[in-house]
């Protein structure tokens, strides 16, 4: 497995995995998969804003992809970051999101962010969760009943993750 920056040429192949995951899962609250031309527009602008995003490749082809982006807007949050992860539908359960993770919490910590923020739609996601302990984030918290996809409530799982210093110093 290679995990490395992605590029524009990147872009067919993120578009088909999120496409499967806006059409077929629930990691994501989007109903409608963007088009190539859309995800494109949204990586230029978390490179523009210095954002990590990568993609894990294996032989040659991408087989899945994660980005930090602004947990939210106001300035007071720059320092904080969310993470996005999305896999191949027939590369999971291959160790790729726990590898794409780490590298985006390494990336994130040289980029001076200092804690990730991580939204998981639906809380029977026990992969995602687990996942996101094993790289040491912590719960904090399940916001009931937020979204509604496939004819059915969902949460989403809040947790959070100190990146380098954390809080114990201004940046």
């Amino acid at each position: 497995m290679n995990i490395r920056p992605t590029t524009p040429a990147d872009i067919p192949a993120i578009t088909r995995i999120y496409a499967h995951a806006v059409l077929h899962g629930t990691a994501t609250f989007e109903l409608e998969p963007p088009s190539e031309a859309e995800m494109l527009r949204r990586f230029e602008k978390l490179r523009a804003g210095s954002f990590p995003y990568v993609v894990a490749e294996i032989d040659g082809v991408v087989a899945g992809y994660a980005y930090a982006g602004a947990f939210r807007e106001r300035p007071a949050y720059r320092f904080t970051v969310e993470d996005s992860i999305y896999i191949a539908p027939e590369m999971h359960r291959r160790g790729i999101g726990r590898a794409l993770l780490m590298r985006l919490i390494a990336d994130s910590e040289a980029a001076g962010f200092r804690q990730m923020m991580a939204v998981i739609g639906d809380s029977a996601q026990a992969a995602s969760i687990a996942v996101h302990r094993s790289c040491g984030f912590r719960d904090a918290g399940v916001f009931e009943a937020v979204g509604f996809k496939f004819g059915r409530w969902l949460d989403t799982v809040q947790m959070q993750r100190a990146l380098g210093p954390g809080a114990t110093t201004a940046p």
